[in-house]
């Protein structure tokens, strides 16, 4: 196979890989706008059958011996006409307003559908100093669905208020004068929970006995409360929980639209903003369920940011009698204030993979924790934390120059080995002999990558804490006035693709700092052709990708890695002044050679090389053969 056929086949592949991803697009944009499509029908299919009702409610009035007709939607089979006339009156009633407040949280109910209104979380604003709504006026709906004689949704009806206080509220939509369903809501002080009661009294006459569960239907648009979109969108998403599992599922991050069916049993769902949440817990659990959600654009006109959706089913036992317990939580992503509900709430932080999930657990955020008590900077504790890390990953960063000092002194006899077998078919020689060599010199090929290996669970754990870390919300330092985000020196007229529409101080920086100790380091990679180019890679392109990436990732991070790269390029000054001496080191791995020829050879090695000649000998006669 020549060249040109090896290229031609490259083509083909890169062809074929590129028309999948084209079209893999389209199919999911195509899938988007038929979602919005279905909506905007069924938005049409709710309002003529308003207006029906509301028509057919005027002739009931003016003559209450008439059968209301049958209203039938053009667009749709289901009908629209509650066969009830107290469910006729209630679909038809005016809503009123009531009030649910305490020192975490002001919850607006409205008695259409007995739902929540708007919910303002208290003491936290949106990043233009707005109140913070986690739930805005008409942009939520939440429905139980039931049958009777037709499908019933709780949503489509105007409750009656039996009790209103700061504290309670109790809803009930009649069905006879001693049968009715009932919504009752309870908000205790300094608590983000709304205890939520659905119950049903007398109602074993109307719902069919052979009903085993009801649904309940959410809708929700997440409001845009940040000022950087794309860090709020990557950060949000739906999550649920299983019973008696410790740890959660989601939906997935950083996607423009995900689903899930899900057959077995739930505990709760939530509704993740980057840093709030609305959460819905069943005491009892949920059966199953179908979760959703599509993102809306960064130039949604209703500063939008995501239209998530819950279709999920609870179980049902007929009875004169029936409570179902549920619960709410409206409120922050603070990791402590979600783990004191004990439900496992706070898993909903994206800590990271179990690994860097437990760092972060157990070193990173009590340490933090630690210094917030005593520091009000954010930026000054950023600092500590910074310095303490290198501090504790120092002996394994000496470990790694070391030796890579030692792999620098052993070069000019690597090099006689190479020179010494040149030829392809003495690898296997060459390979022995640069073994044999670092064994006697007591030298390991992975001495240097292996410290480094272990810092990076370290590195990924800072990574996910900071972008996730609630505490830095809307907290300034130098020029950034809010550490969650980006920060910005210049707001761009105009978009720049990859990078963005403003310009990040800390992102210049931190691959300013990546340059100096790229340079630093470049010599440490050997002078041969290859590694020229690796010289290459690292000194140049580096920075400039760390520069287009950091430019929209938190100002928190970004300051993270400058300081990171500043004391790296301290701390190798120091080990390279004080602590590396590469003539003590030749001189040490001289007496560590002649050690090792007095050694007498071990019965694994003497094997060992017993293997090896035998494997020589055998490609010895393959090629004789040949």
């Amino acid at each position: 196979m020549n060249k040109n056929t090896v290229i031609g086949i490259l083509l083909m592949g890169l062809i074929l890989i590129g028309f999948s991803v084209y079209n893999n697009r389209q199919y999911k944009e195509q899938q988007a706008i038929q979602r919005v499509q279905d909506s905007i029908a069924r938005d049409r299919q709710l309002e003529y059958a308003k207006e029906m009702a509301l028509k057919q409610a005027g002739e009931l009035a003016s003559n209450p011996q008439a059968v209301a007709p049958v209203a039938v939607s053009p667009d749709s089979k289901y009908l629209y006409v509650y066969q009830d006339s107290l469910l006729e009156v209630s679909h038809n009633a005016p809503a009123e307003f009531f009030t649910l407040e305490n020192d975490k949280i002001k919850a607006v109910y409205t008695t259409r559908g007995a739902q929540a209104y708007r919910v303002q979380i208290k003491n936290y604003y949106t990043h233009d100093s707005l109140d913070l709504n986690l739930v805005k006026e008409d942009a939520s709906q939440f429905g139980v669905l039931f049958y009777t004689s037709q499908l019933l949704n709780t949503k489509d009806f105007t409750f009656k208020t039996v009790q209103s206080t700061d504290s309670s509220l109790v809803m009930r939509l009649y069905f006879s004068e001693n049968s009715y369903l009932e919504h009752s809501y309870f908000l205790a002080q300094g608590s983000y929970m709304v205890d939520f009661n659905f119950r049903l009294v007398n109602m074993q006459n109307s719902i069919p006995r052979t009903a085993t569960q009801f649904d309940i239907s959410w809708n929700m648009d997440l409001p845009r409360l940040e000022k950087g979109y794309e860090n709020e969108k990557n950060y949000s998403t739906i999550d649920y929980k299983y019973p008696n599992e410790r740890e959660i599922e989601n939906l997935g991050m950083r996607k423009d639209s995900a689903n899930k069916s899900i057959k077995t049993k739930m505990s709760w769902f939530a509704f993740q903003q980057q840093f709030f949440s609305a959460i819905l817990l069943s005491e009892d659990g949920f059966s199953a369920g179908d979760l959703s959600y599509v993102l809306y654009q960064d130039d949604d006109p209703s500063q939008r940011l995501m239209a998530c959706s819950a279709r999920v089913q609870f179980p049902y036992t007929s009875g004169e009698d029936v409570s179902v317990p549920f619960k709410f939580y409206y409120g922050p992503n603070l990791f402590n204030t979600l783990k004191s509900y004990d439900y496992g709430f706070e898993k909903i932080v994206p800590l990271g993979g179990w690994l860097v999930r437990w760092i972060n657990r157990l070193v990173i955020i009590p340490v933090f924790d630690l210094f917030s008590r005593f520091i009000a900077s954010y930026g000054i504790i950023i600092l500590l934390m910074t310095i303490l890390l290198k501090l504790i990953i120092s002996p394994l960063t000496i470990k790694s120059y070391m030796s890579s000092a030692k792999m620098r002194v052993l070069k000019p006899e690597i090099d006689k080995i190479n020179a010494k077998y040149p030829k392809q078919e003495d690898a296997m020689k060459k390979q022995q002999e640069t073994m044999a060599l670092y064994k006697k010199s007591g030298v390991s090929m992975f001495g240097g990558c292996l410290p480094m290996l272990l810092q990076f669970p370290v590195l990924f754990a800072m990574f996910r804490f900071f972008p996730a870390s609630f505490e830095l919300r809307q907290q300034g330092f130098l020029w950034a006035s809010d550490l969650s985000t980006f920060d910005s020196i210049w707001d761009m007229p105009f978009k720049i693709p990859l990078y963005g529409d403003h310009v990040s101080l800390f992102a210049i920086l931190s691959s300013v700092t990546m340059f100096f100790y790229s340079k630093m380091t470049a010599k440490d990679m050997g002078d041969n052709p290859q590694m020229k180019s690796m010289q290459l890679m690292t000194v140049y392109f580096m920075p400039v990708m760390m520069l287009f990436i950091c430019n929209n990732l938190s100002s928190a991070l970004c300051y993270y890695y400058l300081l990171s790269n500043i004391f790296t390029m301290l701390q190798t000054w120091v080990i390279r002044k004080y602590f590396i001496d590469e003539e003590k080191i030749f001189a040490k791995l001289k007496e560590n050679s002649a050690k090792a020829k007095t050694k007498p050879k071990s019965k694994f090695q003497q094997r060992l090389e017993a293997a090896a000649k035998a494997q020589q000998e055998a490609m010895k006669q393959q090629q004789k053969r040949r």
